[in-house]
């Protein structure tokens, strides 16, 4: 019932998927989901990785997680984070430790999508928690993303997070010019790499 369901997301949408990773995705990742402009982008983001047989989840509180709210969430790949100290400290963790936590502590496959604009109108930096939590927990950053121009989605390109973290970031920036979010006038990359991605490229 639910592959049925991804697949008409799908038909609806008119999307066309990028298979080229399918069979490359590594046990445990971090995707970041680009652009993000709509609240269609989850829905057929949802729909294109569950047929690709990727196993998506995404990050809440930990409440949300659990009773009445966890039967709802859970079921949509809602994994909570847990904030509490870990030690005798009383220091309460960030959410981008928690998220690291996850990853290194889960068992099986996971892959957990991220937003990193982390809102849909126009917004000139994006949160690097994704890029430190992946770090963090040693695996790798998949750039997922969804082309309203072309009507193409999947996972394009994987990064690996490394110790010079302003070349990793550029190499994101310059994947992801020129892919249109369905409102392109509110879909920028960061302004704090992106303008040394277009140096590099007036070197060049």
């Amino acid at each position: 019932m639910i592959k049925l369901l991804a697949r008409f997301v799908i038909w609806f949408g008119r999307w066309d998927i990028d298979n080229g990773l399918k069979d490359m995705m590594p046990e445990k990742s971090v995707m970041i989901a680009v652009p993000h402009t709509s609240n269609w982008d989850y829905v057929y983001a949802r729909a294109v990785f569950y047929e690709m047989g990727i196993p998506l989840k995404f990050t809440i509180k930990r409440k949300y997680a659990q009773g009445l709210w966890g039967v709802f969430f859970r079921p949509m790949g809602a994994i909570g984070i847990d904030r509490r100290p870990k030690d005798n400290t009383g220091r309460k963790i960030s959410y981008t430790e928690a998220m690291a936590n996850i990853l290194r502590e889960y068992d099986g496959q996971i892959c957990i999508i991220v937003t990193p604009e982390a809102t849909r109108a126009r917004r000139d930096e994006w949160k690097t928690g994704f890029y430190y939590a992946a770090k963090d927990a040693g695996v790798p950053i998949v750039l997922g993303y969804m082309d309203y121009t072309t009507r193409k989605a999947g996972a394009g390109k994987i990064v690996y997070p490394s110790n010079d973290m302003d070349a990793d970031m550029r190499e994101i920036m310059d994947y992801y010019e020129g892919i249109d979010g369905k409102y392109p006038e509110q879909c920028v990359t960061d302004i704090r790499w992106r303008r040394k991605v277009e140096s590099v490229r007036v070197k060049e």
